[in-house]
Protein backbone atom coordinates (compact mmCIF):
# COMPACT_ATOMS: atom_id res chain seq x y z
CA UNK A 1 0.00 0.00 0.00
CA UNK A 2 1.22 3.47 -0.85
CA UNK A 3 0.34 6.59 1.09
CA UNK A 4 0.21 9.90 -0.75
CA UNK A 5 0.39 13.05 1.38
CA UNK A 6 -2.50 15.29 0.28
CA UNK A 7 -2.49 17.61 3.32
CA UNK A 8 -2.06 20.73 1.18
CA UNK A 9 -5.29 19.91 -0.67
CA UNK A 10 -7.25 19.95 2.61
CA UNK A 11 -6.08 23.22 4.17
CA UNK A 12 -9.56 24.18 5.43
CA UNK A 13 -9.94 20.85 7.26
CA UNK A 14 -6.46 21.16 8.78
CA UNK A 15 -7.04 24.75 9.91
CA UNK A 16 -10.41 23.90 11.45
CA UNK A 17 -9.08 20.84 13.30
CA UNK A 18 -6.04 22.68 14.64
CA UNK A 19 -8.23 25.54 15.82
CA UNK A 20 -10.98 23.48 17.44
CA UNK A 21 -9.26 20.41 18.90
CA UNK A 22 -6.25 19.65 21.06
CA UNK A 23 -4.33 18.39 18.00
CA UNK A 24 -0.84 19.77 17.44
CA UNK A 25 -0.52 18.28 13.96
CA UNK A 26 -2.83 17.02 11.21
CA UNK A 27 -1.79 15.04 8.14
CA UNK A 28 -4.13 13.93 5.35
CA UNK A 29 -3.22 10.98 3.15
CA UNK A 30 -4.72 9.17 0.20
CA UNK A 31 -4.57 5.39 0.16
CA UNK A 32 -6.24 4.72 -3.17
CA UNK A 33 -9.91 5.68 -2.72
CA UNK A 34 -9.55 5.79 1.06
CA UNK A 35 -8.74 9.07 2.78
CA UNK A 36 -6.75 8.92 6.00
CA UNK A 37 -6.69 11.78 8.52
CA UNK A 38 -3.88 11.43 11.05
CA UNK A 39 -3.79 13.76 14.04
CA UNK A 40 -1.73 13.93 17.16
CA UNK A 41 -1.99 15.66 20.51
CA UNK A 42 0.02 15.54 23.72
CA UNK A 43 -1.96 12.61 25.13
CA UNK A 44 -3.16 10.67 22.09
CA UNK A 45 -2.91 10.02 18.36
CA UNK A 46 -5.90 9.34 16.10
CA UNK A 47 -6.33 8.00 12.61
CA UNK A 48 -9.61 8.28 10.73
CA UNK A 49 -10.07 6.21 7.58
CA UNK A 50 -12.97 7.11 5.32
CA UNK A 51 -14.15 5.93 1.94
CA UNK A 52 -17.34 7.26 0.32
CA UNK A 53 -17.75 4.25 -1.96
CA UNK A 54 -17.28 1.25 0.36
CA UNK A 55 -16.55 0.12 3.90
CA UNK A 56 -12.96 0.21 5.16
CA UNK A 57 -11.09 -3.06 4.63
CA UNK A 58 -9.34 -4.90 7.47
CA UNK A 59 -5.98 -4.67 5.69
CA UNK A 60 -6.34 -0.87 5.56
CA UNK A 61 -6.96 -0.82 9.32
CA UNK A 62 -3.94 -3.07 9.91
CA UNK A 63 -1.80 -0.83 7.69
CA UNK A 64 -2.84 2.29 9.62
CA UNK A 65 -2.05 0.65 12.96
CA UNK A 66 1.36 -0.69 11.98
CA UNK A 67 2.65 1.91 9.51
CA UNK A 68 1.07 5.18 10.63
CA UNK A 69 0.62 4.75 14.38
CA UNK A 70 3.57 2.34 14.57
CA UNK A 71 1.98 0.17 17.23
CA UNK A 72 0.07 -3.10 17.57
CA UNK A 73 -3.68 -3.80 17.58
CA UNK A 74 -3.51 -4.52 21.34
CA UNK A 75 -2.62 -0.87 22.05
CA UNK A 76 -5.43 0.84 20.12
CA UNK A 77 -9.15 1.51 20.40
CA UNK A 78 -11.07 0.97 17.17
CA UNK A 79 -14.49 2.42 16.36
CA UNK A 80 -16.16 1.18 13.18
CA UNK A 81 -19.07 2.72 11.30
CA UNK A 82 -20.26 2.40 7.70
CA UNK A 83 -17.53 3.79 5.41
CA UNK A 84 -15.52 5.03 8.43
CA UNK A 85 -13.05 3.69 11.01
CA UNK A 86 -11.45 5.66 13.85
CA UNK A 87 -8.33 4.29 15.52
CA UNK A 88 -7.01 5.90 18.71
CA UNK A 89 -3.91 5.26 20.80
CA UNK A 90 -3.18 6.91 24.14
CA UNK A 91 0.37 8.05 24.78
Amino acid sequence: MKLIDVTNSHSALVTEQLGNTDAVFIKVYSLGQTTIIYSGAATHKDVILTNKMRNIKNNEVSFAISDILETTPDNVDILKAPNLVEISVNL
